[in-house]
């Protein structure tokens, strides 16, 4: 008889942690020692159920690459204990949550698996129960004895998709995330279907956990009538290592000329600049127009399909690395947790 698989529910703080106060109707997170009260479904489930709860949860508008720093370590110091890891996180940032970790954890070979929810817990209408239930069978499933995930993914509303493909889209609605350029690796109806041909196959080297970031970025975001200078007092800020240049379409943007000076002064300073596509479907394909061959030639780094959640935390994730300028272009270009389609 196979022994029954393991799973560590980790609260770092968000909505789905939260239950009404029926006296004052005031929302407070509650005691996850106490989780199989308020979800007497898990007590159906034969796993090992085990939880830690942050000191302080956090609202995920303050989420922060301490708090990611601070999650991968608890990952790490517990890897050999469990078969699979769920985070609780508020939806507003998961998404970037998702991706830091898909960075930090090199050679991941279990399921690391975020999830939350729209309405709290306590709340009859919540959706947290049934992205909570999923979550954690998902973090346990195995098949011959391995898990059939071995990556970090966001369950929400009947879909799990990989993390770093993700952005959030809808606050209003259950259905709150899409990942528009890779296929959804799972979805949850009767029985859980995989979609195995997207899964990232498991790693067999010992888990390698990154905690060092650098956030030292701007983000600059094009749009008609661009202020030059505004855009120069933001390039000239001390201390940029890196700017994530958000354009238009397949990755085009002004070809006026104090643009195009500002952008290769940036770059003749040795800092990075990537450019992503502000559609949230597609990618950037640089040379296709006249209005990205500048930037081809300048040496601004295309960023292909990566979302923006994903392409700010690769940057933080490969700047703290303290690689040199020309590894840390050819990684931003490489595949290296599934985060972009390189063909």
């Amino acid at each position: 008889m196979s022994k029954k698989s393991s799973v560590l529910l980790i609260y770092t703080g968000g909505t789905i942690g939260m239950m009404q106060d029926a006296r004052t109707n005031e929302l407070r997170p509650f005691d996850f020692k106490a989780l199989t009260q308020q979800i007497p479904e898990l007590n159906k489930f034969d796993i090992g159920l085990s939880s830690i709860a942050f000191k302080n949860p956090i609202d995920s508008s303050n989420m922060h690459p301490l708090v990611w720093v601070e999650i991968a370590k608890t990952i790490r110091d517990n890897y050999n204990k469990f078969d699979g890891f769920v985070i609780l996180h508020g939806s507003d940032t998961m998404s970037f949550t998702a991706s830091a970790l898909s960075f930090m954890l090199e050679n991941l070979s279990k399921p690391v698996v975020l999830t939350g929810s729209q309405l709290p817990i306590g709340i009859i209408r919540t959706d947290g129960k049934e992205n909570l239930i999923t979550a954690i069978e998902i973090a346990a499933a195995k098949e011959k004895g391995k898990p059939i995930v071995s990556e970090v993914c966001i369950y929400f509303e009947y879909k799990l998709y990989r993390g770093n493909r993700t952005f959030k889209y809808n606050s209003a609605h259950f259905d709150a995330f899409k990942s528009p350029n890779y296929h959804a690796l799972a979805e949850a109806g009767v029985n859980i279907q995989y979609n195995k041909s997207a899964l990232l196959k498991p790693n067999s080297k010992a888990l390698k956990v990154h905690t060092t970031l650098d956030n030292n970025i701007l983000v600059l975001k094009m749009f008609p009538g661009i202020n030059e200078r505004i855009t120069s007092a933001m390039l000239d800020s001390h201390g940029i290592k890196a700017i994530l240049l958000e354009t238009f379409g397949a990755g085009n943007c002004t070809t006026q000329e104090w643009f195009t000076k500002e952008i290769k002064k940036a770059i003749d300073k040795g800092i990075i600049v990537l450019n992503i596509t502000q559609c949230l479907e597609g990618r950037v394909v640089q040379g296709m127009y006249e209005t990205s061959s500048h930037l081809k030639k300048l040496g601004v780094v295309g960023g292909a399909d990566l979302t923006f959640e994903s392409a700010i935390t690769k940057l933080m994730f490969l700047l703290g690395q303290k690689l040199g300028n020309a590894q840390i272009k050819k990684l931003l270009q490489t595949n290296l947790r599934g985060e972009l389609t390189t063909s």
